[in-house]
């Protein structure tokens, strides 16, 4: 078969993903899915992003894990963007098929979860949310257990003469990431002497004021949409939403920020 755009893509399969519950459908419902299932294509290529830019940590290629990084930054940028579509759908127009979704909640997307802790935001009961036996399960798992960014970016610091702490090079991986004052010692040094090292880590704190962005316009939409009334799927809805805005996926690089001086 000649390869075509249709089919090089799976352009007939992709349209016809979108499988809506409500009965009569609602027109809205539609935009509902697709804006999901785009999430999640989204939340796969940051996965595989992220897999090359500790690829090319590994091979001590800054310049390139740059590249790779701004890569993922915009993406984050579209994915906040996103948010004002959902937007123009009314409350009322969301309650017509809303009840339609019975226990499916985004806060079942193990996608999102493996992002988070790919960041260090580990969570022992996320893993519990999965069938046991699943390939979710098993990814999550993996990825539980796994170093995350932060402790790549560390690994390519210790490799390039930079004394970091026996402790923090060996740490439980499956703990989330805890402030280190030595470690800010050594990052001070870097912003200092440094430059291209330095610039990975603004870039680092753009990815995570990326997130933390996405997180919080999440919030807002949810409560422009169904206010404080609980989530789909029996999730807290908004509350549990806003328990999780400012948490910071690398935080020795915000804590440095009132120890420069000239």
């Amino acid at each position: 078969m000649e390869l075509t755009y249709t089919n090089y893509l799976k352009v007939e399969e992709l349209i016809n993903l979108q499988e809506l519950k409500s009965s009569p459908q609602e027109h809205d419902e539609m935009l509902f899915i697709i804006i999901h299932q785009a999430y999640e294509l989204w939340f796969k290529q940051i996965l595989h992003e992220a897999q090359e830019l500790v690829n090319r940590l590994r091979s001590n290629k800054i310049t390139d894990a740059q590249k790779t990084l701004k890569r993922m930054i915009t993406i984050m940028k579209v994915l906040v963007h996103q948010v004002d579509i959902l937007e123009t759908m009314t409350p009322l127009e969301f309650l017509k098929f809303r009840n339609y979704l019975d226990s499916a909640s985004g806060f079942q997307s193990t996608q999102f979860r493996e992002l988070e802790f790919l960041l260090g935001m580990k969570n022992s009961t996320a893993l519990q949310r999965t069938d046991a036996d699943s390939l979710q399960r098993a990814k999550l798992e993996e990825r539980f257990a796994s170093p995350t960014l932060w402790d790549e970016f560390v690994k390519y610091l210790n490799s390039n003469s930079f004394d970091i702490p026996d402790e923090y090079l060996n740490r439980d991986f499956t703990k989330k990431i805890e402030p280190n004052d030595k470690l800010q010692e050594i990052l001070i040094d870097i912003y200092k002497n440094s430059p291209i090292i330095a610039q990975f880590c603004e870039l680092l704190l753009d990815f995570d004021e990326g997130l933390q962005e996405w997180r919080y316009r999440h919030v807002q939409m949810v409560q422009r949409t169904i206010g404080n009334k609980s989530g789909t799927g029996g999730s807290s809805g908004a509350d549990y939403l806003k328990s999780t805005l400012f948490r910071q996926a690398f935080p020795d690089l915000w804590i440095i920020r009132a120890e420069f001086s000239i």
